[in-house]
């Protein structure tokens, strides 16, 4: 009899603010609000998204804009964040650190700052009423200049300790270089927060690679492309790196073809650390639990691997030393439990 996941007590290091919202809510949003959702959204949902291309990844870009247009009042971002809050709880997940990019709301709630101490706020309600920890990433957008990005890791530093634990860099990879963004990198580490880079989805190895040596990442969202090259697999095994692995993100997008091209194994064995995580589950129709029932079902991982996947979630997260360890004896319990 296989221990249950759900009881499995784990951190979750790659959720996207906008993609955590429970489809549900995304319909009763827009039909309050009058916003017409494509079908994608609706009876089809999830929707096909293969990214692989340019044209594919403006799909997932234009799908995921018009959901984020759905937030128009401050308590739908509460909601947002407590639902979230109350499906992470559900499935195990005892840490959440969530990624926003303040820049595409600010219009709506007032302006970068109002729009980060929103999120901030809601973050805090979210945590106390659902029993876990939150934490906030704030993430630049690859794809704008990186002056941008500059002024989001100067408004990141003023709440570092205050519930921003990290900056990050996502959208398509393809569309710049992750050298570019080295000074708004400089600007958070100064500030102790975490990099938190996304690569090696898109583009390969070399994408990593540069997370690490221009921007000193601390994890790589996704990283999974690593896994073409054995060096840096080892690189990232000596240094502790941790690959926030999205499977049904990468087989959604066609990163991956099938499960089994997703290198969860590969990297897991060659030493790299991961921590599983959902990505967007509002596009990609799954969030965590679904992750870790893949690694038991697709991959083989029995439970002390999967209990091991756990333990690197919760080491490689922001969470407070003494709450890491209180978790942690919550994973020896749950593997040492009779079924």
């Amino acid at each position: 009899m296989a221990r249950p996941l759900d009881t499995l007590p784990k951190a979750h290091l790659h959720l996207h603010f906008t993609g955590s919202m429970r489809h549900s809510t995304l319909l009763e949003l827009a039909a309050e609000h009058g916003v017409h959702l494509p079908d994608a959204l609706v009876q089809d949902w999830p929707p096909r998204l293969r990214a692989t291309d340019e044209r594919g990844w403006f799909r997932f870009q234009r799908l995921y804009d018009i959901a984020r247009s759905v937030l128009r009042r401050e308590d739908d971002v509460r909601r947002l964040l407590r639902e979230a809050a109350e499906d992470e709880a559900a499935e195990g997940s005892r840490w959440l650190e969530i990624q926003v990019d303040p820049s595409g709301y600010a219009s709506r709630f007032g302006g970068l700052t109002a729009t980060l101490e929103l999120v901030l706020d809601a973050a805090r309600e979210a945590a106390s009423r659902s029993g876990i920890g939150i934490a906030v990433i704030v993430a630049a957008n690859r794809t704008r200049h990186p002056l941008d990005a500059k002024t989001l890791a100067r408004l990141a530093t003023q709440y570092a300790g205050q519930g921003v634990a990290g900056f990050g860099l996502s959208n398509d990879e393809r569309r710049a270089r992750a050298r570019d963004f080295d000074g708004a990198f400089r600007i958070a580490k100064r500030a102790g927060l975490l990099a938190v880079p996304h690569g090696g989805e898109l583009s390969g190895a070399a994408s990593v690679a540069e997370c690490v040596d221009d921007l000193g990442a601390d994890r790589i969202g996704h990283g999974v492309r690593a896994a073409e090259s054995p060096r840096l697999m080892d690189r990232l095994a000596d240094r502790q790196i941790t690959c926030e692995v999205c499977p049904t993100s990468n087989l959604g997008l066609g990163v991956a073809r099938t499960a089994d091209e997703v290198p969860l194994k590969q990297l897991f064995h060659a030493g790299v650390p991961i921590a599983l995580g959902a990505d967007d589950p509002l596009l990609f129709g799954a969030r965590l639990l679904p992750q870790y029932e893949l690694a038991r079902d697709a991959y083989g991982f029995t439970d002390p691997e999967l209990a091991e996947l756990a333990r690197q979630s919760i080491r490689s997260s922001t969470a407070p030393e003494a709450y890491k360890k209180e978790l942690l004896a919550g994973i020896d319990t749950w593997l040492t439990a009779d079924l």
